[in-house]
């Protein structure tokens, strides 16, 4: 599992697709966060804190990771190497797991460039390292979770297709329906129903966990949707 683990590590880093997912998370947020005038706008707010980044980081990650993990068992399956793989001595959940774990390492080092963000907010004000740290870790937490579950449902996405830009697309719908839809839906519905389905919503929690919030029912909903999604592509390559 060692060896095919950094091996999937190593194709993202000689990849174009990984550099110009993560270059253009880093310019759009910075854009949006820094430059494009309005509430969304650091200076502009002229609050120490990094909700606007985290308002705005989920929607464009939704997009990104799904290029990410797209090649992960659609390109295997397209060329022919899924058999092979399988035959190996390794079972088919190590298999899953490696290219897991590759995709949400590069996923991590997407985000950990931003926290220049941090600290050139917590130096921009009049009193040194005035920023509202529980909500800058919350955030910061729930923005790896949120990532890595995208990470996992799009692990999903490429072991349903042989076609990456199929696979690509089911893990966008997939990331917004479950990030997003789910809560239009619940306002759809309405009372009482709306209580319930919203708290399957995934910016339900995320948001929970960017107020400074860091409760556990938080956390075991995005690992639970991470276990499932994983669990699903057993599942889906699981010979028959």
């Amino acid at each position: 599992m060692k060896a095919l683990l950094f091996k999937e590590i190593r194709s993202y880093l000689s990849s174009v697709i990984g550099y110009t997912a993560m270059g253009v998370f880093l310019l759009s947020s910075g854009f949006f966060v820094w430059v494009y005038p309005g509430s969304n706008n650091i200076i502009d707010m002229g609050e120490s804190n990094l909700q606007p980044f985290f308002s705005q980081a989920p929607g464009i990650l939704m997009f990104l990771f799904p290029a990410f993990t797209m090649r992960c068992f659609a390109e295997e399956k397209k060329s022919g190497t899924l058999e092979i793989l399988i035959t190996q001595p390794i079972s088919i959940f190590q298999i899953i797991l490696s290219k897991f774990f590759a995709a949400s390492f590069l996923a991590i080092i997407t985000i950990l460039p931003t926290l220049i963000y941090y600290i050139s907010v917590s130096q921009m004000g009049e009193i040194t390292g005035n920023i509202d740290h529980p909500t800058t870790i919350g955030g910061y937490l729930g923005l790896i979770l949120l990532s890595i579950s995208y990470v996992a449902i799009g692990v999903l996405a490429s072991s349903l297709s042989k076609n990456q830009v199929i696979a690509f697309l089911l893990a966008l719908f997939f990331n917004f329906f479950i990030y997003l839809g789910i809560s239009y839906l619940a306002v759809f519905l309405g009372n009482p129903l709306d209580y319930y389905i919203i708290k399957l919503s995934m910016l339900d929690h995320f948001n929970s966990l960017h107020r400074g919030i860091i409760d556990s029912r938080d956390i075991i909903y995005f690992i639970s949707v991470i276990f499932l999604a994983l669990y699903l592509t057993k599942s889906v390559l699981k010979p028959s």
